[in-house]
């Protein structure tokens, strides 16, 4: 019986600690959120043009496995190279922490990506990534990013 009911108050403890966890997400922060599921979704459908609609040409971005930081004539450049050569099956992106001050948001996610290629290889990829958007008009644009896979 002891160790029912100490087994119960585990159970209670973890239910209430989930929940004071619990991300709470302002008005604002869910509009930011669905701009990124947005242009995930658009990666996801394989359309280069609407993908790319989402970044603003002040772009400047940093994958983990370039050398450098990329603006958006080679971001441009090489999403269409991408999106000629691999198809994307399914793409997951979980929040970790949104930030918003006026017109400018940092979003910092996790994502898992499973792509296939010309040659029909299947490859899952996961990692964390950062997003920097200004506001312009009525619609968040990507001005900067940072992250990818993330090594197990």
């Amino acid at each position: 019986m002891r160790k029912l009911v100490v087994l119960l108050g585990v159970i209670i403890l973890f239910s209430f600690t989930e929940n004071i966890f619990a991300q709470q997400w302002s008005a604002e922060q869910l509009e930011v959120w669905k701009t990124v599921e947005s242009y995930w979704s658009l990666l996801e459908k394989n359309d280069a043009d609407g993908f790319l609609s989402n970044f603003d040409e002040s772009y400047l971005g940093w994958n983990y496995s370039s050398d450098f930081p990329g603006d958006y004539t080679k971001l441009n450049k090489i999403n269409r190279y991408y999106f000629n050569i691999i198809n994307t099956l399914l793409i997951t992106i979980s929040p970790a922490k949104i930030w918003i001050e006026g017109d400018f948001a940092f979003v910092h996610y996790y994502y898992t990506l499973i792509t296939k290629d010309l040659e029909n290889n299947v490859t899952q990829e996961s990692g964390r990534w950062t997003d920097i958007l200004m506001k312009k008009g009525n619609k968040w644009l990507v001005i900067g990013d940072h992250g990818g896979k993330t090594s197990k």
